[in-house]
């Protein structure tokens, strides 16, 4: 088994949910790259985007994971964006197994506009159409990096825990 296993996907897909789940089952530590930004620079995500801007936080994110690329027995749960940018992709494919968490564009839309208010800068204030429609964009700008994963999962919520584990032991 891998020491290192990236969780990545759309945000609000569940890679912090479910990488924490499994983590648990495996014996392994959960890290939400997010949060170990937030750590970090004693700020949350969306006051780091605020304050420096997408370009500077792109840049602390990709600092962060190479940091992470690094710990042992550990279940990362990339923030959505990540493998986008830099060589992000290439790093995590090479030091670890990376499992694409994939849902449709209605399963992630109806998940965000649950997700609560302030945690995702990207969407605020976006609801219904508009926040489906920037949705699909942002899935169609990001499979391409996405298709690298090592491995595809794909459910509804009660089945992608499970198939995460599967591709994990398999």
């Amino acid at each position: 088994m891998e020491s290192r296993i990236y969780l990545i996907g759309y945000m609000g897909c569940g890679k912090s949910t479910i990488g924490k789940f499994v983590a648990e089952k495996i014996g392994y530590t959960f890290l939400d790259l997010d949060g170990f930004i937030e750590e970090k620079y004693h700020k949350k995500v969306a006051e780091i985007f605020n304050e420096f801007g997408q370009d500077r936080f792109r840049e602390i994110e990709r600092a962060a994971l190479m940091e992470v690329s690094s710990f042992e027995k550990v279940i990362v749960a990339t923030g959505g964006g990540a493998p986008c940018f830099f060589d992000n992709m290439e790093v995590m494919n090479k030091t670890g197994l990376t499992i694409y968490m994939f849902m449709t564009v209605d399963q992630l839309a109806a998940r965000l506009e649950n997700s609560r208010p302030g945690k995702r800068p990207l969407i605020e204030g976006k609801t219904g159409a508009e926040l489906r429609q920037f949705v699909l964009d942002g899935l169609g700008a990001r499979a391409p990096f996405y298709s690298q994963a090592s491995r595809k999962v794909e459910g509804s919520d009660e089945e992608i825990a499970d198939k995460v584990y599967e591709a994990i032991m398999n």
